[in-house]
């Protein structure tokens, strides 16, 4: 593993994208489970007041820069990561890396129409032999533990969760311990919405110009705002603090 990058209180592996692929593979094959988790702005000052977010975030295996605003603060408190590793990206390399070496993939999450077009998109695109299995992601406390059950009798060796954050990374964390023939899983947030066509993904120049998030926030301005507006506030204002104090974390 490559050095990793300490960024507010989190350790970020700092890997590109080719050698992100390279590692999920290697430990596939080897049989040793992952658990992977991007970083965002948004999630790292949420991270800031919830503990258990926190706590689920630093106990991952793999913690990757899913946002560009990570990146540039890299940059600005001169601990450079090499690039960002979006999460749709990297899953759907990954989807691509499980077809070419017959790995099985379980999709959790989304609305039954979304994940089911998910899965659809992948059959023709790959083959029906990719997929393990799949299942919305609405569900209630009680419905955890056979949603569980149902991913680890899958046989699936890869597992992607498209719920939202923090749901997902405690899911995650919490049943991990279920599924021990998964030996990579990740949450995707909002990804299978995208794959599906139900949501647009920002020109790729928005993308590599940090405005991503932006063109986000215009789609869906009244569930957005907060989320973009008010948090890259607040993360802008951590990194020029970091910036003036020169505290190492």
């Amino acid at each position: 593993m490559e050095q990793k990058i300490k960024l507010f209180d989190t350790f970020i592996d700092n890997l590109s994208v080719k050698e992100s692929i390279a590692f999920v593979k290697k430990t596939i094959k080897n049989k040793v489970q992952i658990h992977e988790q991007g970083v965002n702005a948004y999630k790292i000052v949420a991270m800031q007041s919830d503990v258990d977010l926190r706590k689920s975030v630093q106990q991952a295996d793999l913690i990757q820069a899913d946002g560009q605003a990570v990146i540039w603060a890299s940059k600005i408190l001169k601990k450079p990561l090499k690039e960002r590793i979006a999460g749709i990206d990297l899953m759907q390399d990954l989807v691509k890396m499980a077809f070419k070496n017959n790995y099985k993939i379980f999709f959790f999450g989304a609305r039954e129409e979304v994940v089911k077009k998910v899965v659809e998109t992948y059959t023709k695109k790959y083959n029906a032999d990719l997929i393990a299995g799949y299942r919305n992601g609405y569900f209630n406390k009680d419905d955890e533990s056979k949603i569980a059950r149902q991913i680890a009798d899958s046989q699936a060796q890869l597992l992607f969760v498209g719920i939202s954050s923090p749901t997902q990374e405690f899911f995650l964390d919490h049943y991990r311990n279920m599924f021990p023939n998964v030996y990579f899983m990740m949450g995707v947030g909002g990804s299978f919405d995208v794959i599906a066509g139900k949501v647009k993904r920002a020109p790729r120049w928005m993308q590599k110009s940090g405005l991503e998030w932006f063109y986000r926030f215009l789609q869906e301005p009244g569930r957005m705002w907060k989320r973009y507006l008010v948090t890259n506030s607040k993360f802008i204002w951590m990194v020029f603090k970091k910036r003036i104090t020169g505290c190492k974390s």
